[in-house]
């Protein structure tokens, strides 16, 4: 099976970003990539460089395909549906790919939340477990800090919860918080990343307050993510030139 990573963190921290070049650097390995965009407020899209002009619908939001697989329409609470919905065909049909990464857009559920027993949540929980147990794609999951679509039944069979981390303090409580959800649901390898260090006094002020993780490496403050950020384009547009931290962290989850 493909390595299976959720990456979490605070907004702001840099998380898609990371995941984007994560992923870049994992399909520059010939390997079979499928980045999933599960966090609401995202754009993955942008860091992975798929033109905006290229409509993406959220699974979530594919009303007819949700009708269609589960017999019920989106929106309704209750009742009878299926529950164990036709899902294989959907991350070929309904991907968008650039640079040998496939990109899913998630979407979130509407109505009574993402816990909901409605249509929608089943048709994402069912491509959740069909991505992380059946394919043998690498799956980078962009997640919003509550990795709400993950199950329990899901997430133990995840390779990793990768943490993004800036020195700043609510980012690294944000992180103990999210160790946590992610321990509770079953999660074994937890790690972290630091991204925009300034100096080794950040490296000290990670490795110390953070002692209980493993840190997979540290990433530089670097004017090409801050100006790609600014520009809403994809930093290091050239794959071959991405800093060598992202290599040897992509090295160390291969080899793990």
């Amino acid at each position: 099976m493909g390595l299976k990573l959720a990456i979490g963190g605070k907004g702001g921290v840099g998380k898609t970003t990371v995941t984007s070049l994560l992923a870049r650097c994992l399909a520059k390995t010939n390997k079979k990539v499928i980045a999933i965009d599960a966090d609401p407020v995202s754009n993955l899209a942008a860091g992975l460089g798929i033109d905006e002009d290229k409509p993406i619908t959220p699974i979530s939001e594919l009303k007819d395909l949700i009708f269609e697989r589960t017999g019920a329409k989106p929106g309704t609470m209750g009742g009878f549906f299926t529950l164990n919905p036709k899902v294989d065909d959907i991350p070929d049909r309904f991907s968008l790919e650039k640079d040998g990464v496939k990109l899913l857009v998630m979407g979130t559920v509407q109505t009574g939340g993402s816990g909901c027993i409605c249509p929608e949540s089943t048709i994402l929980k069912a491509l959740m477990n069909h991505l992380v147990l059946y394919r043998d794609d690498v799956v980078v999951m962009d997640m919003e800090a509550g990795i709400e679509h993950l199950g329990r039944g899901t997430s133990g069979s995840m390779d990793g919860l990768i943490i993004i981390v800036n020195p700043g303090k609510r980012s690294r409580v944000a992180a103990e918080k999210i160790k946590k959800l992610g321990s509770d649901i079953g999660i074994k390898n937890i790690y972290v990343i630091g991204n925009r260090i300034k100096s080794e006094l950040d490296k000290d002020l990670i490795k110390e307050s953070m002692k209980d993780f493993t840190i997979l490496g540290f990433i530089p403050e670097y004017e090409e993510i801050a100006n790609a950020d600014r520009e809403g384009i994809r930093p290091f547009d050239d794959i071959s030139t991405i800093p060598e931290e992202f290599q040897t962290i992509v090295d160390k989850l291969l080899s793990k």
